[in-house]
């Protein structure tokens, strides 16, 4: 989710995506099918702000009590989730420590992504949205459940793990594509860039505490109940979504589930601006993903810290991600997009060839660990956000959820094969050759991104002001 509001004008412009006949909205993250849903007024968490001024203020999506409330849950739930993705690596360093069945945990949750998300958009720009998140959270706690219940009878292993994370993912691709096409019902038009913007705070600072709670209750308590914490975090959403009333639902459009995939995918591939804008994602993701992946053993071999040293780290790169979220948008103005991303990929690959050169256990190799990850996770936010509110704003408003589907399945499948080789890299080479390798790939990356702008003023669109 994107972190401060995008310079792109039309981002919060109605006119681009004028009211279409028919069914529903569209999707922050994913895509809606047509029209703003309007929100029933029987629920107090429905109630209408309309005499509420916009002053421009990045909070002004807060003063609506039904994003107001959905912000605070999925909140918690991020927090959850960022507490099980500590104990899922941190578990499997004990359950199997090859580089390879480490990097497979993140693998594991961003595979159905890969193959599910863009065929998960079209779903959700046909179903009531609600119901389907409804579902969602049902799913994702029985997994939750059941993965917690098996490492506290300590029945657990390196594949039941895998396999119980996969299914929590499939459960993850649905919720987040869904959830992200219902932002634009919400909230007003001009609100939307700030909604999104928030969602990605909530997403940030949920990394920056998370971990490391997660790193507190693993050495406290067990892995186990890091798990029992996720499951319990879907809670929140579940609650919202039942006090939740809609007076519309997502409908066909009289379009069959085929021809609805085949628009999306034909427009993904016309329309100049998403379609490199899914190559930023393969040029960034593919040699970053070397960070994420070799995390828990950076913090276990190379540092020899526990798991709330791992969760420091996590800490740190959550901590640089809500720093960034402050100057992204003057960033933006600044360098305009294209810039934005080249020089965000050049922060990270100094961040990830800094951290390769902290192994050792002093408090000197810590402090450059730390800052590096700060870097990195800045860097992170800025390439990423970038690269999402630009598709966020180019995709037509009936088209959204299929278009940000294809968004995430590339960035899904640049993370799953990103972890895939740099995995099999730190097998052969060692942890500290395998970041400095892709520190130096990083930086041919961000010279190659150029051919390939974002701008949306570099194909005769307005430039942001």
């Amino acid at each position: 989710m994107p972190d401060s509001e995008p310079p792109l004008n039309q981002a919060e412009d109605p006119s681009r995506d004028p009211p279409e006949s028919g069914a529903s909205e569209s999707g922050a993250f994913e895509f809606g099918i047509t029209s703003q849903l309007p929100l029933a007024d029987d629920s107090p968490l429905n109630a209408p702000e309309d005499g509420l001024a916009d002053d421009g203020a990045a909070w002004a999506p807060l003063r609506l009590p039904i994003f107001r409330a959905f912000w605070i849950a999925s909140l918690i739930s991020n927090l959850g989730t960022w507490i099980h993705e500590v104990g899922a690596g941190w578990l499997m360093t004990s359950l199997d420590p090859d580089p390879q069945m480490v990097s497979a945990v993140r693998i594991a949750m961003s595979g159905p992504m890969i193959f599910l998300a863009i065929p998960a958009g079209v779903i959700a720009d046909r179903v009531d949205r609600r119901q389907l998140l409804i579902v969602t959270q049902l799913m994702m706690f029985s997994f939750a459940s059941l993965l917690s219940l098996l490492t506290w009878r300590q029945a657990i292993t390196s594949w039941s793990l895998l396999g119980l994370t996969f299914a929590l993912g499939l459960g993850l691709v649905m919720h987040v594509l869904t959830w992200q096409a219902t932002i634009p019902v919400l909230v007003p038009p001009k609100q939307i860039a700030r909604a999104i913007a928030l969602g990605s705070i909530s997403f940030n600072l949920a990394r920056a505490a998370g971990p490391a709670l997660g790193g507190v209750l693993i050495a406290m308590a067990g892995v186990w109940v890091a798990f029992a914490v996720n499951a319990l975090s879907f809670a929140g959403v579940f609650i919202v979504l039942l006090f939740w009333k809609r007076e519309k639902t997502e409908s066909s459009g009289g379009l069959s589930y085929h021809a609805a995939l085949k628009e999306g995918f034909l427009y993904v591939v016309q329309e100049r601006t998403m379609r490199n804008v899914l190559v930023g994602v393969l040029l960034f993701l593919l040699p970053a993903t070397a960070l994420w992946s070799l995390l828990p053993l950076v913090a276990r071999q190379q540092l020899y810290w526990g798991a709330e040293g791992y969760g420091l780290l996590v800490t740190s790169i959550g901590l640089g991600a809500v720093v960034a979220a402050r100057v992204l948008h003057a960033l933006h103005r600044k360098l305009l997009m294209d810039r934005t991303l080249a020089a965000s990929m050049v922060c990270f690959a100094i961040g990830l060839f800094i951290l390769g050169h902290s192994e050792g256990d002093t408090w000197m190799h810590d402090a450059i660990a730390l800052l590096a990850c700060f870097v990195m996770g800045a860097a992170w936010m800025v390439c990423l956000t970038t690269l999402n509110a630009t598709a966020q704003m180019t995709l037509a408003n009936h088209i959204r959820a299929r278009g940000m589907g294809a968004y995430m399945t590339t960035m899904a499948l640049a993370m799953a094969l990103g972890s895939l080789i740099w995995g099999q890299v730190a097998s052969q080479l060692g942890l500290a050759w395998t970041q400095w390798i892709a520190a130096a790939t990083l930086m041919v990356t961000a010279l190659g991104s150029f051919l390939f702008p974002v701008d949306q003023h570099a194909g005769g669109e307005t430039a942001p002001d």
